[in-house]
């Protein structure tokens, strides 16, 4: 970054900051549906720095406000969550989920002015088991819901996993984009000659040091890795950030890797990951057996979790973490058993990640071409929330099918094809997700289409 203030535009979310008033523009994916029951026990949010509660009345509607009642300033999330709507315990009034006191029970009937009170509520809608969350300033014509392309999966064909990181969104998203990375971090320990020929990782094992080719696009930024693998032969991995938090990474066939990551900011030091990826039977993955049969080291399915607690950020977090050294095991690293000791690609990024602190400094870097996709996307998510500060413009918010435009995976092309012309042909024949038909219309069920 440029200077001290480059950085604290681009990491800092909270409300009036330049970034944070970027994000508002967009629907956020901000939980599960099924973290929520009808009239059950309401659920504290963090988004952007603010405190949120989260609740289903009675109706299955769902609210998200302020945590504070607007009369005193105590807690919703102690409320009773009841009759359609979330009372106060203080005095009982009652706030429905578009945040409209409809009820002042502790103020006589002749004084009542439940008409003149509202709590800060923001849009909600729910899409594929998600609940995505509008606060921008939009509320009776909130934009349309992203358009990326795995959220448009059904549920049925679609894995979903959340997973917090505490650190901020940015550095936490960059791991995404960096393909390099991949060779060291993840499979530093593997010898090319335990992989046979066709695995996902023959070429990663074989050429550590991948070239790059990078571009704006409509949707964010854009990069194409590339290796000889073979005469007149490349091999390619690309990848993609969108506005304002998405990624796609390259892990998966491009034609049917339907798949994206939102890194949400909670606040300025803790990111909520959550993973969308296509199920597809007999998926090539890095995780196939290696010669012999034997499994990949440290490719773990799952990393344990803490039980779900009801701090603000008590969702969905690791075990593995600062405190315990991230689970590092010594012998593992010594022995070459797992490059980095940790046992699981999403532990290794949390680690390192995390490790550079709440908000890395970015002046005591040192990036080299293999960080080009890095210092490019920085400099794109900066440009575009300055350029709203200055013109109200969003991209993507209006055109939210430029983010179908986005697909990432590997592939084989011929050394002929340009690599723009390359990514271009793999689009054409790559299988899609259909679009949502819009609101006023009855919604079809999604499926697959060519």
């Amino acid at each position: 970054m440029k200077s001290r203030k480059d950085s604290e535009d681009l990491t800092r979310v909270g409300p009036d900051t330049v970034m944070g008033n970027f994000m508002r523009q967009y629907w956020i994916p901000a939980a599960q549906s099924s973290e929520l029951e009808a009239d059950g026990t309401p659920m504290r949010l963090m988004l952007l720095g603010e405190k949120l509660i989260a609740f289903r009345d009675t109706h299955g509607r769902v609210g998200v406000m302020d945590h504070m009642c607007p009369h005193r300033n105590a807690s919703l999330f102690l409320g009773r969550n009841e009759e359609g709507g979330i009372r106060c315990i203080y005095h009982g009034w009652k706030f429905d989920v578009e945040g409209r006191c409809v009820d002042m029970p502790s103020i006589p009937p002749a004084q009542c002015f439940k008409d003149k009170v509202k709590a800060g509520a923001y849009r909600v809608a729910e899409r594929n088991g998600i609940i995505w969350v509008y606060m921008g300033p939009r509320q009776e014509a909130p934009p349309p819901l992203p358009q990326v392309e795995a959220t448009l999966l059904p549920e049925g064909e679609v894995d979903i996993s959340f997973m917090m990181r505490s650190c901020n969104w940015m550095q936490a998203l960059e791991g995404d984009i960096d393909t390099s990375h991949f060779g060291f971090l993840h499979v530093g320990h593997l010898d090319p000659e335990d992989v046979p020929p066709g695995h996902p990782l023959e070429h990663t094992a074989s050429e550590r040091a991948p070239q790059y080719h990078v571009r704006d696009t409509p949707w964010g930024t854009n990069y194409g890795a590339y290796r000889t693998v073979r005469p007149q032969t490349t091999y390619w991995r690309f990848a993609n950030y969108m506005y304002p938090f998405w990624t796609q990474t390259p892990q998966g066939d491009f034609p049917v890797n339907i798949q994206a990551r939102a890194w949400v900011p909670l606040d300025d030091h803790h990111t909520m990951m959550i993973f969308w990826r296509r199920r597809v039977p007999n998926l090539r993955n890095t995780n196939e057996p290696l010669r012999h049969g034997q499994p990949l080291g440290g490719s773990r399915p799952q990393p344990d979790f803490h039980p779900r607690g009801t701090g603000w950020l008590d969702r969905w977090r690791v075990v593995a973490d600062e405190t315990n050294d991230w689970l590092i095991d010594r012998e593992a690293q010594r022995t070459n058993r797992i490059y980095s000791g940790i046992d699981h690609i999403g532990l290794q990024d949390q680690a390192v990640t995390e490790s550079m602190g709440p908000i890395t400094d970015h002046g005591r870097e040192h990036l080299g071409p293999g960080d080009l996709m890095i210092a490019r996307t920085r400099r794109r998510a900066l440009q575009a929330a300055r350029a709203f500060a200055e013109t109200g413009q969003a991209p993507g918010v209006e055109q939210p099918e430029v983010m179908m435009g986005a697909r990432s995976g590997y592939f084989e092309a011929p050394d002929t094809v340009e690599w723009q012309a390359a990514y271009d042909e793999q689009m054409r024949h790559a299988e899609r997700a259909t679009v949502p038909a819009p609101a006023s219309a009855p919604a079809p069920a999604l499926a697959m289409a060519k």
